[in-house]
Formats: structure tokens, sequence, C-alpha cells
């Protein structure tokens, strides 16, 4: 018998019927013996009915009292769920994220976890409570101002309490049964896979796969928590995120990851001299706006072009950041579009396998599918194309590469 971290997520705990049933698999786990701490998301639509709601009142609403309002949505699950135990007479005891110790940065609407004091869920375990935390919050300690953690935030919360309660596994409860080998929504005969390294992970999830955010897998990775990524409306096994034991022989590229909420932004007319590219990106980063897909053409002149990808959200506050620093620094202009998207291949197999990028790039090109930026790591490739091609492109590589087959 062991401790436990689990999370559920929107869909799971979306109606009453819903957290009726999620009550009765806590409750199985609890008859079992093991301690459980459980989080929970705001129900279905509840987290979007709320900033509409504040949209209605102010169209730039203030984001501390954005996230005030924001959190409530997971304390009601939280405090509906423990109910639900209740009745079922098992004992349990609904937190906040600050009654649980969640300590934050002030970013609001965005905030970053920074320490973790759990004593009072050990408590509650200790009384043989069943502990379910309400998650996506914490709070920033100098003002005990509420904070939310952002998209993904209760993968996070979860992962960060099963690290420092050194909890024999966290599980995440979806409504997917795990992961796969690309969007089944996109591709009908994607696979489950039975287990994913972390470092597969983290690629495909900072590359567009969305069953678990990057961030999350990146607590875990650091940490060194086994994460289970479950349905919470069947008993299937799931897949396994954990340490890589060794490197598949046989499946070079074990998924294919997809973004279409991205834009690229290029700054024309660079001068290409140190400290530049941290003069562009350094004011980005202090907006906690994140950059990925970096390429840098060559100097010609000592003038370059600097192009890289954000998320769409954020291109308009973007864009006032970079284009304020390029006139500091002397470049032409600033350029951008936001109708492109990526497609990445991901897996160990990559960086040891010569001919897997000519594959990729031969795949693309036969399907008539032009390449505008190409970045890579040691286990992914990532093409940056038109919007309106990613699916196809995705469609494509899964077949080329043969993941809906047998292995």
């Amino acid at each position: 018998m062991g401790l436990i971290v689990q999370k559920y997520g929107g869909t799971s705990v979306g109606s009453i019927d819903r957290i009726k049933n999620v009550a009765q698999r806590i409750a199985k786990y609890y008859k079992e013996g093991h301690k459980l701490v459980v989080v929970v998301s705001a129900m279905g639509d509840t987290t979007d009915d709320l900033i509409e709601m504040a949209e209605a009142i102010n169209p730039n609403p203030n984001p501390r009292e954005m996230d005030f309002l924001l959190s409530s949505g997971e304390r009601i699950s939280a405090a509906l769920t423990a109910m639900a135990l209740q009745s079922l007479g098992i004992p349990a005891i609904a937190l906040s994220g600050k009654q649980a110790g969640i300590m934050t940065d002030a970013i609001f609407t965005k905030a970053n976890i920074k320490k973790i004091e759990p004593k009072r869920i050990l408590e509650e375990l200790e009384k043989g409570n069943v502990v379910i935390v309400a998650g996506f919050q914490g709070y920033e300690p100098e003002k005990g101002d509420v904070t939310t953690l952002g998209r993904g935030g209760s993968d996070a919360t979860a992962v960060a309490l099963a690290a420092v309660l050194k909890a024999d596994i966290c599980e995440i409860y979806t409504d997917v049964d795990g992961i796969f080998t690309a969007d089944p929504r996109v591709v009908p005969n994607a696979k489950k896979l039975d287990f994913i390294s972390y470092e597969e992970m983290l690629e495909m999830a900072g590359q567009g796969a969305q069953v678990m955010q990057l961030r999350s897998v990146d607590l875990a990775a650091t940490h060194h928590v086994p994460v289970v990524v479950r349905s919470s409306f069947n008993e299937n096994s799931g897949t396994l995120i954990g340490e890589v034991k060794e490197v598949e022989s046989k499946q070079k590229v074990k998924g294919i990851a997809h973004n279409k909420s991205i834009a690229k932004i290029t700054v024309v007319g660079v001068p290409d001299k140190p400290g530049i590219a941290h003069k562009i990106f350094a004011p980005l980063g202090e907006k906690s706006i994140n950059v990925d897909d970096i390429v840098q053409n060559v100097s010609k002149d000592g003038i370059t072009d600097l192009s890289f990808t954000v998320s769409e959200k954020e291109l308009n506050e973007a864009l006032k950041i970079v284009e304020k620093t390029a006139k500091e620094i002397g470049a032409k202009e600033v350029i951008y579009d936001n109708n492109v998207g990526k497609v990445s291949i991901v897996g160990w197999g990559i960086q040891s396998t010569p001919g897997i990028a000519a594959k990729m790039f031969g795949i693309l090109a036969s399907e008539g599918i032009n390449i505008e930026m190409i970045t890579t790591s040691e286990i992914k490739i990532t093409c940056i194309i038109k919007r309106d091609l990613v699916e196809k492109a995705v469609k494509a590589l899964h077949e080329g590469f043969n993941l809906g087959g047998e292995e």
C-alpha cells in the first residue's frame, strides 16, 4: 500500500454524475489501503464561462482579480468531490491551493510554483482522510494573493505534490486512454503507447501534444516522478511516463506531434554582433512569453534575419515588445505570419539513425508541403509549415513511418 496522487481533469468531473463516478474510483483505491491526494480541475467549461463573464464586465480585466475569480472553479470541484466521498462513507477533506501550502511567484494568470509546504496535507493523511486539493492555483506568500498556474496548471499541481510528498505514482486521469502515436482526432489509427520516456514526452508536449502540458512533464522528469496517463471512463492501463531504460531497436520514431496555435515572428535586418539575440529575447522572457523554434539566417555583410515562433495567443504582446527592441538595435523591420503551424517527429532513435530527416522531408515533399523553418534536438525534428497543411502532414508522416502498424 502506498501514497498515490491522482488528478482528474475537467471532463472527468464535468457533471454531478461524473463526480460521483470519480468518487467511486477513489473509494476503491482507499479501500485497498492506499493513502490518496486527489487534485481536481474545474467542472467542464466552468473556467471558460468565468472568463466570458469577466470580459462581459471588463474587456481588459485586472490579472489579480481574474485569478481570484478563476480559482473558484477548482474549489467548487474539490468541495463537491469531498462531499461525494463522504456520502460513500469515505473520510475526505477539500483544500484550496493555499491551504495545501502551494506557494508561487506573483505572475498572475501564469504563476510558477516556487515551494510547497504540505504540512496540512500530511496532517490530514495521518488522520486517514482522502485529501482533495483544488488544482491550478496557489498563492504568493508576500501578500497572500491567490494565483493561478495557467494552462495545464492542475497537472502541474499534481506532479509537484507527488514530488514533494514522494508519492509512489502520479495518475493523470483524462478523457483519453493515454499517450498516442498521434492525435487520434487527426489520425484514427493512432496507437496508444504503453510507455514513453520523460525526454520523448517533453518533446511531444513541447511540440503540441496536449494530453500533458510541458511544464508538468518537466516537473516529473526533474523529480523522477513516475506518471501514468489514463482515462477516467474505463479501467484501461494507460501510458506510463518514466525513465528510459534502453533505446528501442525497432521503432525509431515514437510519435507525431503538431500545433496549429502558433505564429512566426521575423526580425529583418538584424546587426550580426554579440549580444543582439539577448537584447531581442530577454524582454520576452521578462514577460513570461515562451519562445520556440528559433532560426537565424546566414549573415551577409554583417546583417542577418532572425525568426522564431510564439503562441498565437501571445503574438500581439510579443510584437509590441519585439518592435520596440528592433528600433533600439537598428533592425530594418519586424514581420509576422499567423497562418503557420508545426509538425514534429519524436523518438530516441532519430539521432542515431541515418536518413530519418531525409525521410521526413521526402514524405512532406511528396505531399506538396513546403517547409518554412526546420529545428532539431537529439530526439525530435520540427518543421514549420502553412497551418492548413498541418493535419495533412501529420497523417502522411504517421503513415510514412508506419506508426499505425505492427512494430
